[in-house]
């Protein structure tokens, strides 16, 4: 434990964060919270624990989200929530970690900087940023070195990350700020407009979750709901079914998938044809909003499906990404002696 460094894959998402480690796979996967005494500025809690106190903790104690659409939005929480999630991870360690971070495709220079300075100020020897696209295509086991034309459609928490890719690279890509906080606000927005409730970030993630709707079900289902009600301001109690969170979820679902549309447009035509032949893929926690898929594949004429482990596609290729980088240079490097 003390003794041997690590090569750890981070998917540092708005939602969640996700670590990989060589030779063991995916280790942790927490929220990606931090509650903070206010007066101190002391990290009470982190993940799990910092989740639980959304919307309960006491005017001294604030739970914040650090990163927000994709990108960090509070540089010293996010630090101190590597630095907890890391260790958590691996344990102590006298050789410090190769660590290799994910981000939004759309993320700028200074935006990767912070990442990076934060992942070393958190424990990392070594740090390498890799775009969340061809992340997820590796952990979705598409052979990005071969030159033809894959479809990645990666919604995370804050973004979705759409690429096309070929020869190891993205040849036309797009990021946009629509992913699932925006379903979250989406149906609390609904909620507030067309039932007079007030619910929680909790509240509308496990609607979102249960009955989120993308594609009209052949049998509806439904689910209670409870908030509060914006006229008396008393506890209130509703049933809501799919269809309603269809007609809610209809305006982010929306922006996604003409931002699919807008990268096919703009694809090369010999990549557009083999994107039509071997299908688009999605990732990412937003990718299972039911129907999702079916839609696209309605919207774009082209079969999308979703990948096997979809939420830790990103976490996975990360992992594999840092894995074969140093196994390659300890290869050549044998090679020489």
């Amino acid at each position: 434990m003390f003794g041997r460094g690590a090569d750890i894959g981070i998917d540092l998402g708005t939602a969640s964060v996700l670590i990989y480690i060589k030779g063991q796979g995916i280790v942790l996967q927490e929220p990606s919270i931090v509650a903070i005494n206010n007066k101190s500025g002391e990290v009470i809690a982190v993940g799990e624990e910092a989740r639980a106190m959304l919307g309960r903790t006491p005017q001294n104690i604030t739970a914040i989200r650090p990163l927000r659409r994709g990108v960090i939005d509070d540089y010293e929480a996010t630090e101190k929530m590597l630095k907890y999630f890391i260790h958590k991870a691996i344990g102590p360690r006298l050789i410090k970690p190769r660590i290799a971070v994910c981000v939004p495709s759309g993320v700028t220079e200074v935006e990767k900087r912070a990442v990076e300075d934060a992942t070393r100020q958190a424990g990392a020897r070594k740090v390498d940023i890799i775009e969340e696209p061809i992340a997820a295509a590796i952990g979705a086991g598409i052979d990005i070195s071969r030159p033809c034309g894959s479809m990645i459609v990666d919604i995370g928490g804050g973004t979705a990350d759409i690429a096309v890719i070929s020869l190891g690279g993205a040849v036309v890509n797009k990021s946009i700020k629509v992913a699932g906080d925006n379903f979250d606000e989406a149906i609390m927005t609904y909620l507030r407009k067309k039932h007079g409730m007030l619910i929680g970030e909790r509240t509308a993630e496990e609607i979102k979750k249960n009955i989120g709707t993308a594609y009209t079900r052949d049998f509806p289902v439904e689910m209670t709901a409870k908030g509060r009600n914006l006229v008396s301001g008393l506890p209130k109690n509703i049933v809501l079914s799919s269809d309603e969170i269809q007609e809610a979820l209809a305006g982010p679902i929306d922006e996604i998938v003409w931002a699919v549309r807008d990268v096919l447009e703009t694809t090369p035509p010999e990549l557009a044809a083999d994107i039509s032949d071997r299908g688009i893929v999605l990732t990412g926690g937003g990718s299972l909003i039911y129907g999702l898929d079916k839609l696209i594949a309605e919207r774009v004429g082209i079969n999308a499906v979703i990948a096997d482990e979809a939420i830790s596609c990103v976490a996975v290729g990360t992992g594999l990404f840092v894995e074969y980088k140093y196994s390659r240079k300890n290869r050549r490097r044998n090679a020489y002696d």
